[in-house]
């Protein structure tokens, strides 16, 4: 519960969007020509927000009911966005991606499903090492689109990359929106549902019961004329990065009218500090120290925020975050990403979700899965991947946690893409190590393809189904 004393946004103590220039600063890019950053970030100033503060509130009040078991929430994206996937084809196949998985979560969860989207800003990558070692050379690191090139000749920082990045952000939402609204998302539409590449036949009986289900369902509500409502023909879908470039995230962070608040309202607080870059922001593994600059900076915004939590975070950093970062104890301000890989998850989150459910944080929080950047590896050749196997067990093993702990796992953080990427080992496609180099496409970590992340899907979905079911959960 919301306690009504403490304060939210405007009325941090002592916050403003620059007090964190007053802590230590990880992952901070040094540029060169401060003169050419300070004409950027100038520019950036005045552009205008690219998400609005009612679609932010909008994403609050479901991430609220997630927190309460009432939705689930799927997150998903590349894990560092391209300025050339600002196209129509890349966007659109994410988004039918999400949709697809949606839907198959909606059958075996038996609840809403909030999307996000790891899409629209996120061209940035934290890095060990700002230089690295390439063809015996040693070069800048590629940290993302937004601060240099993966070309060699484009690895220095490039401050008019930052204004790139708020334009091809914009027009990328700009066209999800687009595409929203004339229907791509609409349930009267045909959805391809092929299974071919599924090999083991008892996973396919049970692809084709659910698939089976969800187009007699579909079929059904047309013929009673159910269909007839704009709420199959749109759905919401809201855009996250992870709030990594503070000074980027400072010059889109504005006093903005609270929605639920209006000028003519009595509330004391008719304003709030919006980061308008997008709707969900996170901070990452590398940068969540309470007193350094990007837990100071994400303390004083409205916009809910997510924290990875990982095999290196002590329990006893984790109420002092909360403390820190959602004192007034609102309910899915918070998103808990956690992420440890398949060999520690066991070992490590019960501890951590004791430290939150036996507080006055309990049932505030979404628990969140990122199976993901915990089961990297490295196979021949030094070429990063990721077993479907291990980011399976992590998850399945971290829904079994949270059951026997009292506690919800509300949704699942994974790096997708609608493509037929061979990034990722495993799945039922059977990719092994030679299959990688087919069309292995990402500049930073190995992410699903299409088939992979609805087979996720649909493995989630069916725990969830044979919970409810009172049917032993497969292991």
């Amino acid at each position: 519960m919301v306690d009504p004393t403490l304060p939210t946004g405007l009325g941090h103590a002592g916050w403003t969007p620059d007090s964190w220039r007053s802590k230590p600063v990880k992952q901070n890019p040094e540029y060169p020509d401060q003169k050419a950053l300070a004409k950027s970030l100038a520019e950036l100033k005045k552009l205008p927000p690219i998400v609005h503060p009612r679609e932010i509130v909008r994403l609050k009040q479901h991430l609220r009911d997630v927190a309460r078991g009432e939705a689930f929430l799927l997150q998903g994206g590349d894990c560092a966005e391209l300025f050339d996937y600002c196209e129509q084809g890349a966007i659109e196949s994410k988004i039918k991606l999400l949709l697809q998985m949606s839907l198959v979560l909606i059958w075996g969860a038996d609840k809403r499903v909030v999307r996000i989207g790891r899409m629209a800003g996120q061209y940035a990558k934290p890095r060990s090492s700002p230089m690295e070692m390439v063809d015996g050379k040693q070069v800048p690191s590629f940290r993302g689109d937004i601060l240099n090139g993966f070309a060699l000749d484009e690895r220095e920082l490039d401050p008019n990359r930052l204004v790139k990045a708020y334009h091809h952000s914009s027009a990328t939402l700009n066209y999800i929106r687009a595409a929203l609204s004339s229907g791509i998302a609409d349930l009267h539409r045909p959805l391809d549902w092929g299974l071919g590449h599924v090999r083991d036949p008892a996973l396919k009986a049970k692809y084709s019961e659910a698939v089976n289900f969800l187009t007699d369902m579909l079929r059904f509500m047309h013929t009673i004329g159910a269909d007839k409502t704009e709420k199959l023909e749109t759905v919401d879908l809201f855009t996250s990065h992870e709030g990594l470039l503070l000074e980027y995230e400072q010059c889109l962070t504005r006093l903005l009218d609270n929605p639920l608040h209006p000028p003519s309202s009595p509330a004391a607080n008719t304003k709030e500090y919006y980061n308008t870059s997008a709707h969900f922001l996170w901070i990452g593994d590398r940068t969540r120290q309470i007193d350094h600059a990007h837990v100071e900076f994400f303390r004083g915004i409205a916009n809910p925020i997510g924290v990875k939590i990982g095999p290196t975070t002590p329990v006893a950093d984790i109420l002092p975050l909360l403390r820190t970062l959602n004192p007034a104890r609102e309910e899915g301000k918070i998103t808990l990403i956690t992420r440890y890989g398949a060999a520690l998850v066991g070992g490590l989150l019960p501890a951590h979700i004791r430290a939150v459910e036996d507080s006055e944080y309990a049932r505030t929080v979404v628990w969140q899965c990122d199976p993901m950047h915990g089961n990297t590896q490295s196979v021949g050749g030094g070429v990063k991947t990721r077993a479907f196997s291990d980011i399976f067990s992590e998850l399945q093993q971290t829904l079994r946690i949270h059951k026997e702990q009292g506690s919800y796992l509300g949704g699942v953080h994974l790096e997708l893409t609608g493509d037929a990427v061979t990034e990722c080992l495993g799945g039922s496609e059977g990719l092994d190590e030679d299959d990688l180099s087919t069309n292995y496409t990402s500049f930073c970590d190995p992410r699903l393809n299409e088939k992979q992340a609805l087979e996720l899907a649909f493995l989630i979905a069916d725990h969830y189904r044979c919970e409810r079911n009172g049917r032993t959960v497969p292991e």
